[in-house]
């Protein structure tokens, strides 16, 4: 049995020793890869030369699907990751269809579908009786699934194959510097960047870069050294998380067991994932020790009893990996600090309830990567960064109002809560409005409403508003998303075509920022990029047209029923924060 390793709040993660040499064991059809640490080229001081574009501080999800996304716009970085090898532990578990869409933009679809489980059902019991059942939509227009179950640590190795990939095409393109601690950090005193201090096994050096992302997870040593700190809502619930193999049919769905008799006055939570594992999360009572809960006797008990009273106590299992979770949401004030951006869990933490953690850090990483590779590339002044921070901040309390719903239900922060929700349980089985209040709220794509990079356009009597993802929908061949690239989109959806403004489109088209023309037909009409059935133009409120301007991220910048002559060039300016894009505004 493995469990997290653990690390001192006040200083960040130990970087591995030179002397390690025992792998974790692998986990399943899982095995780990041990990355050796290295120095890069310095000169007489210590001090790597030159700048890098991007400096990110950890190596996890977030902070590679970042390197990902700066990549699809050509932008060169620099990871630092204190640890050897990708995460130990399942840890983040359920990846949202809003997830894979981003997940797709950065290359790496295939291998999370080809592994990954999908589900869209969640059952919940009170003692033993079922009394809530719920279904993540999952209709005919969808190419993704609702959900999906993979471990973090094959979601880490995916997104380093695809690493490799572009490392491959592009050397050096995403610089991942394993096994490498950051140990102090200053803005510079010019204003155009940051230095950092950095060891390893190796030795320690010193690099600069013009942007440092802090993608360092809950104890975050950017975060600490720059005398920030999480503020919100922390819950004194501790949930213990286990996961084991064991070779069980029961079909890829969450469960959730409150106040069962194998274990009262508790919640217990049980998801399937890939190569027999399964991930069970109970909640300590009051006053039982977490020292005592993580010990092998007391887990295998636990497990054992838990099995028993669902009926697989019969099949051989064992313990794989162990931890404690104790709900909090909270966020920084700020996202941006000069030179220093904040990402996924080193920027706010978010209750597992709804699987908002690294669901919200990937959306972290969507709005980031373009609008960070902008700025370093010239074509968007800062401000677009101070987008980032107000659209994720505005993001996170919408998420967090679901999330901190869930976590009072699913586990109660006064006896006050605890009477609400015994009542609501023992009504549900009956009444089926009030079971009603057990749902988990799963996550989905947040609108960024009032976001500053949205323009006016037109009222249109269907479709996405600006500041909301564009939904998918088939196409004749294919599906829409299949058009929607990491570049600014002018979607045209005519049921017949119709002429553009030329001239403001070719500009666009031969201007300094990456932009595409889609355009979608009716069924039969021939010149288009592809074609759609009367019920698609109609969700999108497109039965008698409709032009929409994406953002690189997918969530729309402007709309409009026809394009109207100079409107182009003035959203595109907006939706950039643009210093100059060589068209007409």
């Amino acid at each position: 049995m493995t469990t997290t390793r653990t690390a001192d709040a006040a200083t960040g993660p130990v970087p591995p020793s030179s002397s390690a040499t025992a792998l974790p064991p692998s986990v399943g059809a899982f095995h780990y890869t041990r990355f050796a640490p290295r120095l890069p080229s310095l000169g007489a001081d210590g001090m790597e030369p030159g700048r890098h574009p991007v400096v990110i501080a950890g190596g996890g999800p977030v902070g590679m699907a970042l390197a990902l996304g700066l990549a699809n716009h050509g932008v060169r970085c620099v990871v630092l990751e204190a640890d050897d090898t990708v995460c130990v532990g399942s840890r983040a578990a359920c990846i949202s269809r809003r997830s894979l869409e981003i997940v797709e933009r950065l290359g790496a679809l295939p291998a999370f579908m080809g592994k990954g489980l999908p589900w869209s059902v969640g059952r919940s019991f009170y003692k033993t009786a079922e009394v809530f059942r719920f279904e993540m939509p999952q209709a005919a227009q969808q190419k993704l699934p609702p959900m999906i179950n993979l471990e973090q640590y094959y979601i880490e190795q995916y997104l380093l194959d695809e690493i490799e990939r572009r490392n491959a095409a592009t050397p050096g393109l995403i610089d991942i510097r394993w096994g490498t601690e950051l140990t102090a950090l200053a803005q510079d005193e010019d204003g155009e960047g940051v230095t950092l201090d950095v060891r390893n096994a190796e030795g320690a050096y010193r690099l600069r870069g013009q942007w440092l992302a802090a993608c360092d997870g809950g104890q975050s040593f950017v975060r600490k050294s720059l005398g920030l700190a999480l503020e919100g809502t922390g819950y004194e619930g501790r949930y213990v998380i286990i996961d084991i193999e064991l070779h069980s049919d029961h079909p890829t769905e969450r469960r959730a067991w409150f106040d069962p008799p194998w274990n009262p006055g508790s919640t217990v939570l049980m998801h399937r994932q890939p190569d027999d594992i399964w991930r069970i999360d109970y909640q300590l009572r009051a006053g039982q020790s977490t020292e005592d809960a993580l010990q092998p006797a007391a887990v295998a008990e636990f497990v054992q009893r838990h099995l028993d009273a669902i009926g697989e106590g019969h099949l051989p299992w064992k313990t794989v990996w162990t931890s404690v979770y104790r709900a909090g949401a909270m966020t920084l004030d700020s996202y941006c600090h000069g030179r220093v951006v904040f990402a996924g869990n080193a920027a706010h933490a978010m209750p597992i309830f709804g699987v908002r953690g690294l669901n919200s850090g990937f959306d972290d990483a969507d709005n980031l990567a373009w609008k960070l590779a902008f700025v370093a590339q010239g074509l968007s002044g800062p401000a677009l960064l101070d987008s980032y921070s107000q659209e994720r901040i505005a993001a996170f309390h919408i998420n967090a109002e679901s999330a901190m719903r869930s976590t009072e239900f699913m586990s109660p922060p006064s006896r006050g809560f605890d009477l609400l929700r015994e009542a609501a349980l023992s009504l549900s089985e009956a009444h089926r409005g009030i079971a009603q209040l057990i749902n988990p709220r799963q996550t989905q794509a947040v609108r960024y409403d009032g976001s500053a990079l949205s323009s006016a356009g037109d009222t249109l009597p269907a479709g996405p508003l600006p500041g909301e993802a564009m939904p998918e929908q088939p196409l004749a061949q294919g599906h829409l998303t299949d058009w929607i690239g990491p570049v600014f989109t002018l979607l045209v959806l005519w049921p017949d075509l119709a002429p553009l403004p030329d001239a403001d489109i070719a500009h666009a088209q031969q201007g300094a920022l990456p932009f595409a023309v889609r355009t979608i037909t009716s069924l039969g009409t021939e010149g288009a990029d592809a074609q759609a059935s009367p019920a698609v133009f109609a969700v999108l409120g497109a039965q008698d047209g409709a032009v929409y301007l994406l953002r690189p991220d997918g969530h729309v910048a402007a709309r409009w029923h026809r394009l109207p002559a100079g409107a182009l060039p003035a959203a595109l300016a907006r939706a950039a924060v643009a210093t100059s894009l060589d068209i007409p505004a």
